[in-house]
């Protein structure tokens, strides 16, 4: 993802705070209700480590967050969004023999968790389409790039702004592969949706 403020970036490829509110903590027992606690701390504390740069930190408390996850169901969604916080910590290194199969489990067990059509596993997607696209492996990344796509146009809306980052990075692929006349397409498209959202919110 191509974004401005590196920032904005990280916080954009992290399944966080959003997911725990979905999961309706006050049915569970008290025992569950305290691993999610520890759960959601070791999340947040990751992701603010993960921000601030400190990687080594980030990846104490994201494979902690992870553990605890683990002995969730495993169609759980902090299941999900553990696997692809620790997967795009390991993007971010360069690590990707370690992110792929983290984000591959994360796209399989969010599928259980959310269905194939949630808005978050169209993060995951986008997230291993980039860990190809920088591999060089254009064949494996451009059905996930145009996957994601369909995800967010459909549970989104056509002019939603995570459509446009979407445009984006698929417009990257085709650029890197010599197809210039069809990224351009896609990058005037996702500038008329900033344009419009920039209009809507001055």
């Amino acid at each position: 993802m191509k974004e401005t403020k590196m920032w904005n970036r990280r916080d954009a490829r992290l399944l966080l705070g959003a997911l725990c509110l979905a999961l309706g903590l006050a049915f569970l027992p008290a025992q569950a209700t305290a691993r999610h606690s520890a759960w959601k701390a070791y999340m947040a504390d990751g992701a603010q480590a993960y921000r601030q740069g400190d990687y080594a930190e980030a990846e104490k408390q994201l494979t902690a967050a992870l553990e605890k996850a683990e002995k969730f169901s495993l169609k759980d969604l902090r299941l999900a969004a553990s696997l692809n916080n620790l997967a795009e910590l390991y993007w971010t290194q360069g690590r990707y023999a370690e992110a792929e199969p983290l984000f591959k489990r994360a796209l399989e067990s969010g599928e259980g968790a959310m269905g194939p059509e949630h808005p978050a596993r169209a993060m995951t997607l986008n997230n291993l389409a980039e860990l190809y696209r920088v591999q060089g492996r254009h064949a494996e990344a451009e059905p996930l790039y145009r996957r994601a796509l369909a995800i967010r146009e459909k549970a989104l809306g056509p002019d939603h702004p995570d459509v446009a980052t979407a445009l984006v990075n698929y417009a990257a692929l085709l650029r890197e592969t010599g197809r210039g006349a069809e990224a351009e397409k896609l990058e005037a498209r996702a500038q008329a949706i900033k344009a419009k959202h920039g209009e809507e919110n001055p």
